[in-house]
């Protein structure tokens, strides 16, 4: 199956779920991708002692304990795609360059119109990035509630497990307990557990999605992953605002 007709069955699921609205804008896809395709992403999936854990392919973003146990392969850097097994290569390349260049931005940006409007009121012409990731969490991966960098829009998580057994393992949502607190324009902030009540954990089963939008209570997390041969796929698609759109953002909030 080609990349063309994978994105055609991958819009029309998300171009037809409902978006639910509580707590933050959010929408959860079982078989989002068909099943030939979705065949291909498990026969394609690299050794994971090949990707690079996350604090050594970006030093930047250091600061959170829980990155040590998250491994990426980022598909817009070739230095990375460089690294796995030659003859999955090209799989990963092609779906990579097909997401980033295809029409999955412009799809995920017209779902969630309504809202992004909302965002982006005080502020014209808006210019978009996207990026890629594939992406192994091993024993000990947590990622404690937070809302996502402030340059973030829309995030798609999709899983990618054989069978069942990982079910528990998706994202969670979280609302805070003091009712009135939200995260800050400006902070990328992991929150501690206990000043949340978790909502609900989307259910981590093969070929299913997880999607959002970035708002100031978009709380979500994963709880730690304590089984001893974990071995958590995913593949995240992020659109976030150009460094200027971004600045521009930030300056209109103050007038």
């Amino acid at each position: 199956m080609s990349f063309f007709e994978s994105e055609l069955h991958l819009a029309y699921k998300l171009g037809n779920n409902p978006i639910n609205s509580f707590p933050f804008p959010h929408l959860y896809v079982q078989d989002i991708f068909s099943d030939i395709f979705y065949s291909q992403i498990q026969k394609n999936l690299p050794d994971h002692n090949l990707l690079t854990s996350m604090p050594e392919l970006y030093p930047e973003e250091l600061g959170f304990e829980a990155h040590k146990d998250r491994y990426v392969m980022d598909l817009v850097r070739e230095e990375s795609i460089n690294k796995i097994e030659k003859d999955k290569q090209e799989f990963w390349r092609g779906l990579g360059d097909n997401f980033k260049n295809g029409k999955l931005s412009d799809l995920l940006r017209n779902k969630f119109q309504y809202y992004l409007n909302m965002r982006f009121k005080l502020i014209d012409n808006v210019s978009f990035l996207s990026e890629i990731k594939l992406i192994n969490d091993r024993k000990n991966y947590a990622s404690s509630p937070h809302t996502n960098h402030p340059r973030k829009v829309v995030s798609v998580i999709f899983y990618l497990p054989t069978d069942l057994s990982q079910k528990l393992s998706g994202t969670s949502i979280y609302i805070p307990k003091d009712l009135n607190f939200i995260a800050q324009n400006k902070e990328y902030k992991h929150y501690p557990h206990e000043h949340f009540h978790k909502v609900i954990t989307m259910p981590f089963v093969p070929n299913s999605a997880f999607c959002f939008i970035k708002t100031n209570n978009s709380f979500h997390g994963v709880e730690k992953l304590e089984m001893e041969d974990t071995d958590r796929w995913t593949l995240q698609f992020d659109i976030f605002l150009d460094k200027d759109s971004y600045l521009r953002e930030e300056e209109a909030k103050t007038k």
